[in-house]
């Protein structure tokens, strides 16, 4: 699962391990986090009419660099 996780979020998953936290508390903070953002990434949201059209887990606390990390992605689609 680890692993898993951290090829969506390797940014938020190195961080964390570098300022110590253990894997279990590093995938915890970071599992559904990935789930979300590998959705955003992967364009299932591109062409949603209107913000009552995305489902309940489509988002999630992100930081900017994630947020920029999926708008480059829309960009390039």
């Amino acid at each position: 699962h680890c692993l898993s996780v951290r090829a969506v979020c390797q940014r938020e998953i190195d961080c964390d391990r570098g300022n110590g936290y253990s894997w279990k508390i590093t995938l915890l903070r970071n599992y559904w986090k990935s789930k979300v953002k590998q959705e955003w990434l992967s364009g299932k949201y591109s062409n949603i009419p209107s913000q009552n059209s995305l489902p309940e887990k489509s988002m999630y606390p992100m930081d900017v660099d994630t947020w920029g990390e999926i708008l480059e992605a829309e960009l390039e689609r």
